[in-house]
């Protein structure tokens, strides 16, 4: 997560229990015909943080689950059967709280989980998900390693991963014609994973990366790097720092400005773009940009929220939440209610047929033996084979001369 100053109160939201409709009507001979893997209820678990450092991003993704499970029962629920629900708390990286939810979860014979919101977390639960069978889908985790682990197939998420912001970057920063672009990263597992696919998005826009940076952990002295920038004269230079490095982002910030390359000039990343007020003098980030990977919801979404959770103040991964409920009930209905069906089927439902925007029409076109494409609130929703997204959606911010960042517009990149 980004290094914000978010205030909210911490709600428990219940939730909704949609009314049961008729079953689809059978699929016409020669079609594709559901599994009748499981025993004909999906039972979704919820690992949303109610405790620790991180409670306050909970309840906007319940109410998001809760919210699309109320449209899954409405529809006629998965083989017209209404979506059972069970909520834990995910904790945060400090306590076992995860391990015990996820156990709970397992007894009350859950066949997907949608969370926890926290990357560490994902990390953790990953090997308990595939030896348990149950498939996992993360709203918000995006470290880079999570592509690639030891999942057996059963960890998703609706969130890009981290280094797919550099396609956006490239797409954004090449907007008003060919630019040369600079990238200073504190050389971790996440700069090295922006560097080739900003490279590769200036490429694509007809731009260009002349100078790609790491800066060891530990470096005091920038004197070097900031002639390195200096002589590759870039338009634009994009920084890359994570939450956890607060000391060094400020460094690379001030000093960064200090060569000439403040205000719209300067990118901030999906990790380091959060709220200075506090942290530097006024006016130092006016004018400067940043990105945050997700769906920025509308008003529309935002009103249908507040009558799950009217306390609702924050909105973030709401509906990357709402989108994992429907994959996973689509899925479901294509393929069973297990685990083992609703992993090997999100990717099917979300890639590669006819295009479907809410989980009654994607019902109604496998019902007429269409293979389906959802898109959802937050996006296209394409499944590598390693679960991860894209294109992808990530808000644009700008910066205002109090160093809090004030969002400007959305793309869709990748």
């Amino acid at each position: 997560m980004p290094i914000r100053v978010v205030a909210v109160a911490l709600a428990t939201v219940a939730l909704l229990a949609g009314c049961t409709a008729p079953a689809p009507a059978p699929t016409p001979s020669g079609g594709p015909v559901r599994s009748t893997a499981g025993d004909g209820v999906l039972r979704i678990g919820t690992l949303f943080p109610g405790t620790g450092a991180a409670a306050y991003i909970g309840p906007a993704q319940a109410a998001g689950v809760a919210l699309a499970i109320a449209d899954v029962n409405a529809a006629g629920g998965v083989a017209g059967t209404p979506v059972e629900v069970l909520a834990r708390d995910s904790g945060d990286a400090t306590s076992g709280t995860l391990e015990a939810s996820f156990a709970e979860l397992v007894a009350g014979g859950v066949d997907v989980v949608i969370g926890p919101s926290s990357s560490l977390l994902a990390g953790r639960v990953i090997p308990l998900a595939a030896e348990a069978g149950v498939a996992v889908i993360s709203p918000a985790a995006t470290f880079p390693s999570l592509t690639d682990a030891d999942d057996d197939g059963f960890f998703f998420r609706t969130i890009a991963a981290y280094g797919h912001q550099g396609l956006a970057l490239g797409q954004v920063l090449s907007e008003s014609g060919p630019a040369k672009v600079a990238f200073l990263y504190l050389d971790d597992e996440f700069g090295r994973s922006i560097a080739p696919t900003l490279a590769e998005g200036l490429e694509h826009d007809g731009s260009a990366l002349v100078l790609s940076q790491g800066i060891p952990t530990g470096t005091s002295d920038l004197t070097l790097v900031m002639q390195q920038l200096t002589d590759a004269a870039p338009d634009a230079v994009v920084l890359g720092s994570t939450y956890a490095s607060v000391d060094a982002t400020k460094a690379l910030i001030t000093s960064v400005i200090a060569a000439g390359y403040g205000g719209a000039k300067l990118w901030l990343t999906t990790q380091n773009t959060g709220d200075y007020s506090q942290a530097l003098p006024n006016g130092t980030l006016l004018g400067v940009n940043g990105i945050i990977e997700g769906y920025p919801p509308d008003e529309a979404f935002i009103a249908r929220l507040k009558t799950v959770d009217s306390s609702l103040t924050t909105f973030q991964y709401a509906a990357e939440a709402y989108d994992a409920v429907i994959l996973a009930a689509l899925a479901a209905e294509r393929g069973g209610d297990t685990g083992e069906a609703v992993a090997a089927g999100l990717t099917d439902v979300s890639v590669g047929g006819l295009k479907c925007g809410n989980y009654g029409e994607c019902l109604a076109a496998l019902g007429a033996a269409e293979d389906i494409d959802y898109d959802g609130l937050s996006g296209p929703l394409n499944f590598s084979t390693g679960g991860d997204i894209s294109p992808a959606y990530y808000g644009i911010y700008a910066y205002d001369g109090e160093n809090r960042f004030v969002f400007a517009r959305g793309v869709l990149a990748g």
